[in-house]
């Protein structure tokens, strides 16, 4: 079964945004529950100029249009027009905003030595690296972890789970400290503004961010108690039509990156999309996360 032909426009270029085009391209994982195919297009607004093999590789899909250096800036509701930051409009049909989020900090000087977790798609590479850690330790490492809130209580959970012992900080430190030159290991503690220091075999940062809402706001979207794009369990925001995934938006209380991957919101985002140009019903969160 096909889709009707329409117009997707995505505001973002993110990795959830990425595996949305995918999805939808028949590019990613299982398809939705009802195998429809998506036979429109899609317009992709990235805020970056930067060409990624990831967006050019998106670019070359049949139907896919990526716009680079165009970050949106504003939706016209009643006409179904998004207009980008150098004036140029898009119109469509349904409109995707995956604008993510942003750090609440500055970010911590050396901060580039260690690792972060925000989302919960930073579980895999912090695995990889806790892999190289270990083998180069020739025992169980251990972890320096700095944050609080949910992000630092998955982050915590993924060090246990992947052998680490995580001493984990409130205090923000002044600057993560890198290793020696020629030594393997990326980090090896932080420094605190009174001289004080904790040391380790890794550090990571799992700090607060803020979502990305000014382009939801210009729409009049409702936004969650923690600042986020509320959206319900079809990543459906509160004007028809308009959808946000990724880390720019919340559900149940909490920042969408820390629920899902980006394959299983764009899954889900994939089939709230082709359901709602036939009228019918999106695939639940939960049927979603047993598929991916």
């Amino acid at each position: 079964m096909s889709s009707p032909s329409l117009h997707i426009v995505i505001a973002g270029a993110g990795p959830a945004a990425q595996a949305l085009v995918r999805r939808l391209a028949g590019k990613g994982g299982p398809r939705p529950r009802d195998h429809r195919t998506f036979e429109g297009t899609i317009t992709v607004l990235s805020n970056r100029d930067e060409c990624s093999d990831a967006l050019l590789e998106l670019a070359e899909l049949p139907k896919v249009s990526v716009r680079f250096g165009q970050a949106a800036s504003y939706i016209d509701v009643d006409a179904k027009m998004v207009t980008t930051v150098d004036g140029m409009e898009f119109s469509y049909d349904q409109l995707v905003i995956a604008t993510g989020s942003a750090p609440s900090l500055p970010p911590v000087t050396g901060a580039y030595c260690g690792l972060n977790y925000s989302t919960i798609d930073d579980a895999g590479p912090i695995g990889e690296a806790v892999k190289d850690v270990t083998r180069v330790v020739g025992r169980r490492p251990l972890g320096i972890l700095v944050g609080t809130g949910p992000a630092a209580g998955q982050a915590e959970a993924v060090l246990r789970a992947r052998g680490v012992r995580p001493v984990r900080t409130t205090l923000r430190p002044s600057a993560v400290v890198p290793s020696l030159a020629g030594s393997p290991l990326p980090a090896t503690g932080i420094l605190f503004e009174d001289g004080s220091s904790m040391n380790g075999d890794l550090v990571v940062l799992a700090e607060e961010r803020t979502a990305r809402t000014e382009l939801a706001s210009s729409a009049g979207l409702e936004l969650a108690h923690d600042g986020g794009i509320a959206v319900g369990r079809d990543l459906a925001t509160s004007v028809p039509g308009i959808w946000a995934i990724g880390d720019a938006a919340s559900c149940d209380g909490l920042r969408l990156g820390l629920l899902l991957s980006a394959e299983s919101s764009a899954m889900l985002c994939a089939s709230g999309l082709l359901s709602a140009a036939r009228g019918g019903a999106a695939a639940t969160t939960a049927e979603v996360q047993a598929a991916a």
